[in-house]
């Protein structure tokens, strides 16, 4: 009579996996919901461009230095929000995010010239640093590292599903309300998408958990289950103080890899609008219909890539790949831009390599940070690497100012990716592929 090993490990695993869906169905959804009016209100501003531009008179290189502001205000307050979060709870301090920042988006509408248009960007990035590390690193708290892949590719599913729905209904709401009460289309826009915020902002003291030990929709029985797979995964980890994660080298790495990475995501949400409406589309709400494509193509793909890295337990090729598909994207962008259909083709490779990056970049450095190295880790890698949210958009402003060319910025967008990916390299696979 044979025994196998495997069949008593069996029914435990199929037992831990049925408690892990519950926690994803618990909590993933309303995460991606949050991030889907965070990115829509930070990105929103691309498509003001096409009538605020105009009425303002802003130049390119004007609108792509206000817009790479936001990161300045992102950068500064990042790893004090982070710090925060972990102090006083993940409920109350997202919640206190996104009531900020929907104020301030919401204040958009009042911009009359460079000066507030700057000074609302920096403000806008100063009440939302800190999200986005900090669900990171609310995931931490839930899920183990061979889980967590997939798990952040759903919450950031959130920026191609807010450019999927965002960019049409933003193009829809210029339109329909442009003039009514005296106000621009923009004006209305800004308005109208910051009210989903305050109220989800509101709704997140009602909903979250700040951890397992809270969570009262878990029995004590899966509670015991969650927190020993935790467990099990942070034996590895380095657990310190908030120092630590300054000083590990292997975190300026992760911030070099990221802020190549995220050159790109940037300069697909802040220009995307002003891509497509250059292929010879004038029609607002066109422009914006054609402009959800690409970000479709981004959900498929960072999805299912997503999917592989937690099965293979895989993480640097799976984002070399990406990345490079990214590069070949914006390069295509740059030869075919008299072209819509082409080009669009281009900018949907790009979209699904550069934005499939992003989810898989953060089980990297999840794999060795722990604690509160954790905490100010993550919020270093994510400030500094959005650093490139400022040079990204601006670079591409003044070198179109500059040399009236649109094909020179795709190139050197294209190169940033090359570097990143080489880069991701460099890291060691015992350490990541877990």
């Amino acid at each position: 009579m044979s025994t196998s090993t495997a069949t008593p490990e069996a029914p435990d695993l199929a037992r831990e996996n049925a408690v892990f869906r519950k926690v994803v169905l618990r909590i993933v959804p309303f995460l991606v919901l949050c991030y889907v009016f965070s990115y829509l209100d930070r990105v929103n501003v691309g498509f003001a461009k096409l009538q605020m531009s105009d009425d303002l008179g802003l130049s390119e290189a004007a609108y792509g230095l206000g817009a790479g502001l936001f990161f300045i205000g992102y950068f500064l307050f990042e790893v004090p929000s982070n710090l925060m979060l972990q102090r006083i709870g993940a409920r109350t301090w997202i919640a206190r995010i996104m009531i900020t920042w929907g104020l301030v988006s919401g204040s958009f509408m009042f911009v009359t010239d460079e000066t507030t248009f700057y000074a609302l960007r920096f403000l806008l990035g100063a009440a939302e640093a800190g999200f986005y590390p900090g669900v990171i690193l609310y995931c931490t708290y839930w899920f183990p590292s061979h889980r967590r892949a997939r798990v952040i590719a759903m919450f950031m599913s959130a920026i191609p599903v807010a450019g999927i729905f965002g960019n049409p209904l933003s193009g829809w709401i210029m339109d329909a309300f442009h003039g009514k009460n005296g106000w621009q289309g923009w004006q209305w826009m800004f308005l109208l998408e910051a009210i989903p915020a305050i109220l989800i902002g509101v709704a997140c003291l009602f909903y979250l958990d700040n951890g397992v030990r809270g969570a009262k929709w878990l029995s004590d029985d899966e509670k015991g289950i969650v927190e020993a797979a935790l467990a099990k995964d942070t034996a590895h980890q380095k657990h310190g103080g908030a120092w630590d994660g300054f000083r590990d080298p292997k975190v300026w790495l992760m911030c070099l890899i990221y802020f190549c990475f995220v050159m790109g995501q940037y300069a697909l949400t802040f220009w995307m609008p002003t891509f497509v409406k250059s292929t010879g589309i004038d029609d607002t709400l066109t422009i914006g219909v054609l402009s959800a494509v690409p970000f479709l193509a981004a959900l498929v793909a960072m999805n299912l890539f997503g999917r592989s890295a937690d099965k293979r337990r895989e993480r640097r090729w799976h984002l070399v790949i990406p990345s490079l598909m990214g590069a070949v994207g914006f390069s295509l962008a740059a030869g075919w831009s008299g072209s819509t259909t082409l080009s669009l083709i281009a900018l949907s490779c790009a979209a699904a390599g550069v934005l499939t990056c992003a989810p898989l970049f953060w089980s990297l450095p999840t794999a060795f940070l722990g604690g509160t190295a954790a905490a100010a880790g993550l919020a270093v890698i994510n400030s500094v690497g959005n650093l490139a949210g400022f040079v990204s958009p601006y670079m591409i402003g003044a070198l179109k100012d500059a040399t009236g060319s649109a094909e020179i910025p795709m190139y050197v967008l294209a190169l940033s990716l090359v570097i990143g990916a080489a880069a991701v390299l460099t890291t060691k696979k015992q350490v990541v592929n877990r």
